[in-house]
């Protein structure tokens, strides 16, 4: 009986914290169907909007580090509890804005604290679970599920009521899951609650984390895995519009079948991550989402538009392989502060993948951009084949 408790604890555990990545990444998603209408409301253009959107996913990525600090002194409960209902907060003030500069102030402020959540949440996991592949692939999957379930509901909901009822369906996500993560998920034992958070930003012992050779291997590869994640997330409907000549609700509809295969298969890639080994799941990855993004660029036809859907959607669920590798080479009391840190550095450098991706089909042509694309995950393939094979021990 007590297994069988434990068990129904820790499964626990893994829902709510899937269920508060599933809230804080609706209330990022939502704000994109509804550009054009804050465009009109506020009198602004294109490019300010984006920069409100550039800015939320970088402070998104920035708040990772703190996250772990804060979970160190505070314990992780807490930390995850202010996420979610930070991320409430700061979506209802972007729904109620009555100006541009309180819209723009509200997004960054809710990237900020949404971002609160996700390496918190991953170390609550790594003390939770010894089969952290299958837990971090689990939980990585609320992402997906967002992004199949939230811009297809903010458009709807935008054109039948208004973009300010759009934005509030972050509200709704958070606020029940708060309640039930307040409710059901037990405090838990801090790991440095006396040591001066001042010192935890050091700079010395945060550069000795990041280049031991297995984390600093790591790191570049998921700099260039999350490069890739962000330029699909981005641009793949645009690209199908543009290059493969698809309609916009087409499009759509595959964009939202990229999300539900990469949440349905990152348990599978955790999965086999812990059983095999954390390489030989992200070197299937690697080689999945290279040649799914190849057949996007240069192979017509329905059938190979469902492979590349599956290969790409699997393959860009890296995180699922590589993360637990960062986890894997941290101690203990390092996982806290130092997974936010590697969350924060290969975070920031990725989400240049939008910008970086725009670029290269201005210049170049959306085939040559995600091409590009490709050859980043071959680079990774080959940086993982060449350190298992020279035995180079990164």
């Amino acid at each position: 009986m007590d297994v069988l408790t434990r068990w129904r604890y820790r499964d626990t555990v893994l829902a709510l914290c899937t269920l508060a990545f599933f809230a804080t990444m609706v209330a990022r998603l939502v704000i994109s169907p509804v550009v054009p209408d804050v465009v009109e409301e506020f009198s602004v253009s294109n490019t300010v909007v984006g920069v409100a959107l550039s800015g939320l996913w970088m402070t998104y990525f920035l708040s990772q580090f703190p996250s772990g600090i804060l979970a160190d002194r505070y314990g992780e409960r807490p930390v995850i509890l202010l996420a979610i209902g930070g991320t409430a907060v700061t979506t209802l003030f972007i729904a109620l804005a009555p100006s541009f500069p309180v819209f723009l102030l509200a997004t960054l402020a809710l990237g900020a604290l949404a971002g609160l959540h996700y390496s918190v949440a991953t170390t609550l996991l790594t003390r939770t679970y010894d089969n952290i592949g299958f837990a971090i692939g689990m939980h990585n999957g609320g992402g997906p599920l967002a992004g199949l379930i939230a811009p297809a509901l903010a458009a709807s909901v935008a054109v039948n009521f208004g973009w300010r009822y759009a934005i509030a369906i972050g509200v709704v996500a958070a606020v029940p899951i708060y309640v039930l993560f307040a409710w059901r998920v037990e405090p838990t034992e801090p790991r440095r609650p006396d040591q001066p958070m001042r010192e935890r930003f050091e700079l010395e012992p945060l550069l000795e984390l990041l280049s031991r050779p297995a984390i600093a291997f790591t790191v570049v590869l998921a700099i260039c895995c999350a490069f890739v994640w962000q330029a699909v997330a981005s641009f793949l409907p645009t690209f199908l519009i543009e290059h493969r000549g698809q309609s916009q609700t087409l499009a759509g509809i595959v964009f939202s079948a990229y999300f539900v295969v990469q949440a349905i298969t990152q348990v599978g890639v955790g999965a086999v991550s812990d059983r095999y080994s954390r390489d030989l799941a992200a070197v299937g990855c690697m080689v999945l989402g290279s040649i799914g993004l190849l057949l996007f660029v240069f192979v017509s036809g329905t059938l190979a538009l469902l492979v590349a859907i599956f290969f790409v959607g699997t393959g860009l669920g890296w995180g699922a392989a590589l993360l637990p590798r960062v986890m894997d080479n941290l101690s203990e009391a390092e996982r806290g502060a130092g997974f936010g840190l590697v969350r924060t550095v290969y975070g920031v450098i990725g989400a240049l993948g939008s910008v970086g991706t725009g670029l290269f089909a201005d210049l170049l042509g959306w085939d040559v951009a995600f091409t590009i694309l490709a050859g980043f995950l071959a680079a990774v393939l080959v940086a993982l084949v060449a350190n298992w094979a020279l035995e180079l021990g990164y």
